[in-house]
């Protein structure tokens, strides 16, 4: 993989997201705090799916740059075999994934933005947005009447192409700030 063209020639720290809804939401709620990260040197990189990051590792390893990322937890042995396929893991087998950079959601990153913003606020902006009749519509076919309400709004923000990047970036911009999930405030403060 030739990363030439994805990394602006000042980027000193790469923060490897799963796909361009992370990139969204990292870099939204990094300008609602006031974290310039192309002034900090830092870029977010949407990887294209969690399988790529060996590729993204090796790309990057010639190079004087920080790498750290988000990932989800059904995926941490794919970052793991990442990592240690180009010996950014020490082999104690202990060490945790964050004192690498490396900051693990439950789910996935939407999971954890939609707990922290709540099925109420996240119907609000849905609604908001004028889909409301959409997710209703979805709320009804077969396959979700026996799902939880939670989980019919994860499976409707990654119901429609674009979507999922929309809401990735507008989850970010109603989350309040004082109930950021864990994995997105540690990464943040890890890359500044």
């Amino acid at each position: 993989m030739n990363l030439a063209g994805v990394l602006a020639a000042s980027t000193t720290t790469a923060v490897l997201v799963e796909g361009e809804s992370d990139r969204a939401a990292v870099e939204t709620l990094a300008a609602r705090r006031g974290l310039p990260l192309s002034d900090l040197g830092v870029q977010v990189v949407a990887m294209g799916g969690i399988t790529n990051i060996g590729h993204h590792l090796v790309a990057l390893g010639g190079q004087d740059v920080r790498v750290g990322g988000l990932y989800d937890a059904a995926e941490e042995r794919v970052v793991i075999k990442g990592l240690d396929r180009v010996g950014l893991r020490p082999f104690v087998a202990t060490t945790p994934l964050a004192d690498l950079g490396f900051f693990r959601c439950d789910r996935d990153l939407e999971d954890e933005l939609i707990r922290a913003i709540g099925v109420d606020g996240l119907l609000a902006l849905i609604e908001s947005e004028g889909e409301l009749r959409s997710f209703e519509l979805l709320q009804g076919q077969p396959a979700q009447r026996a799902r939880t309400t939670t989980q019919q709004l994860h499976r409707f923000i990654g119901s429609k192409g674009g979507r999922k990047e929309r809401y990735g970036r507008r989850l970010a911009q109603v989350l309040p700030l004082d109930r950021v999930p864990a994995p997105l405030d540690a990464v943040l403060r890890w890359a500044a």
